[in-house]
């Protein structure tokens, strides 16, 4: 699924996870917002979640994650699962063409509504029209830098504003606390 229009990230370290994403909002070949939030927190601020896909697809994905989080107590992985059921059976949601990343201190998550609930091998993870860019960067920055994870995610979505035309310097980020591993 090739997603146009913004660039998410979140990368996990040093007892931190970040998400980060661009406020840009495109639609053809025409910028319409600069300032978008497509990285917001759910289930009582222990979620955070990285939307790529049209504004009115996150409204209703937002909503009905937010949903299934409260449903399985906050358990990300079991509501992961029970929203692609729904994306890939539901006659509304399976026409939604996203992808989402989810973090919470336990898991770190890649959700699309091919069914697809996905772990990180590394730790670092990104979707969207910038994500080859940010995600080359991020990498990059782990291996060879000590910068934390909001630096590393910050300057990946920075560098892939100078690469992608559907991604802007206007970066939204969350962030958490987690246990170090």
């Amino acid at each position: 699924m090739k997603m146009r229009g913004t660039t998410i990230i979140a990368i996990k370290r040093n007892g931190m996870v970040t998400v980060a994403g661009d406020g840009q909002v495109t639609f053809d070949v025409t910028i319409m917002k600069h300032g978008a939030r497509k990285v917001r927190r759910l289930y009582h601020n222990k979620v955070i979640v990285g939307f790529a896909g049209t504004t009115a697809d996150a409204f209703t994905l937002f909503d009905r994650f937010d949903q299934k989080l409260d449903q399985y107590n906050g358990n990300l992985l079991r509501a992961a699962v029970e929203l692609t059921k729904d994306w890939r059976t539901d006659r509304v949601l399976r026409h939604l063409e996203a992808l989402m990343i989810a973090v919470s201190r336990d898991h770190f998550l890649l959700i699309s509504g091919n069914g697809d609930v996905i772990e990180s091998d590394d730790e670092v993870m990104a979707i969207g029209s910038g994500a080859p860019y940010a995600l080359a960067a991020a990498r990059a920055l782990v291996r060879f830098s000590e910068l934390s994870a909001t630096e590393i995610a910050v300057e990946s979505v920075r560098i892939a504003s100078e690469i992608c035309i559907y991604t802007n310097d206007n970066i939204t980020v969350e962030e958490l606390e987690i246990d170090n591993d």
